[in-house]
């Protein structure tokens, strides 16, 4: 067992990647929130929201509307990291660059990184700034990105997050081994879970894994003492995940290993795909579909009730 000198030094000495701290959330659990999001995801979804958070390591973005063509970063580039085509600036951010020195050389941040480094004290520092907003059922929300990916980092949060008495929730895949999230459930006030896609070979194809482990701690959790606290969501991608076969094997899965588990339909966002240019990265529509009219959503809605769906969560 670790002493407590060593236990002190594991916490100030963990660090983790945030690409994001998005303050008062109102649809990532219970009241008003501020929601971490940390860097990295083993998924690969083809229609993936937050595409800067997949590689859990730091990258470059480049907003092309900010920038000035001025050629700093080209300037400071000694390596081919970037340059300039047909009055373009084309970046390869695989090159071994000082990117830190270029990003500090854009004079209007049309280059920044996606993340920074923060250590668990840190983190903290940033969210009790909020810890007024979390008097009426707020909190704390840890998305990503997978959060279990930086699994001991996240864990050093949620720790601190209940010493400090605060509401935590998370937002997961739940792709990782049972024992990590075993070690996190103590400290988890509020869970939602993705169940993207039903079948095993569609899931791999459009996420890039296969689904077996996400379905079985799924079925761990809703057999647990934490299962009224849980919710699956379901994202509803045009023609991938939005379709009837998926939303019934979906809802016939949960309900059978909870009759009362909590089910939203999470509606398309079609503000996703802005991002990806700032990647150099392609979407998976090259025509951006649009939101789910209420209509349509009441017949998801409706499919999932037929296959045993008795709650909804409806923002």
């Amino acid at each position: 067992m670790k002493s407590l000198r060593e236990q002190a030094m594991t916490t100030s000495e963990c660090r983790g990647n945030v690409f994001d701290i998005k303050r008062f959330a109102t649809h990532d659990g219970k009241g008003i929130r501020t929601t971490l999001f940390l860097k990295g995801c083993p998924l690969r979804c083809v229609w993936c929201q937050n595409p800067e958070g997949l590689k859990k390591e730091p990258q470059v973005l480049y907003m092309e509307n900010k920038c000035l063509h001025c050629g700093s970063c080209v300037q400071c580039a000694k390596h081919g990291g970037v340059t300039i085509k047909q009055q373009h600036v084309c970046l390869q951010r695989e090159a071994q660059e000082d990117w830190e020195r270029i990003v500090d050389a854009c004079p209007t941040r049309a280059m920044q990184f996606d993340s920074r480094s923060y250590t668990v004290e840190e983190v903290m520092e940033e969210l009790l700034k909020d810890e007024v907003f979390f008097q009426r059922e707020g909190g704390i929300t840890i998305s990503g990105g997978e959060p279990f990916l930086q699994h001991e980092f996240l864990i050093e949060i949620l720790k601190e997050c209940k010493k400090k008495q605060l509401h935590t929730a998370i937002e997961s895949s739940f792709y990782t081994n049972w024992e990590i999230i075993q070690q996190a459930l103590p400290y988890l006030d509020q869970i939602y879970v993705d169940l993207k896609v039903f079948d095993s070979a569609l899931h791999k194809s459009y996420t890039g894994v296969d689904n077996k482990q996400i379905k079985e701690n799924i079925a761990f959790l809703l057999q647990s003492e934490k299962k009224d606290v849980v919710t699956i969501r379901t994202p509803l991608i045009p023609k991938l995940t939005a379709t009837p076969d998926n939303i019934a094997a979906i809802s016939t899965f949960i309900s059978n290993c909870y009759s009362k588990v909590r089910y939203e339909l999470l509606n398309y966002n079609p503000l996703a795909k802005a991002k990806y240019s700032y990647l150099d990265m392609e979407y998976c529509f090259d025509e951006n579909p649009k939101l789910y009219t209420n209509e349509q959503m009441e017949q998801f809605y409706a499919i999932a009730q037929t296959h045993g769906i008795q709650q909804f969560i409806k923002e």
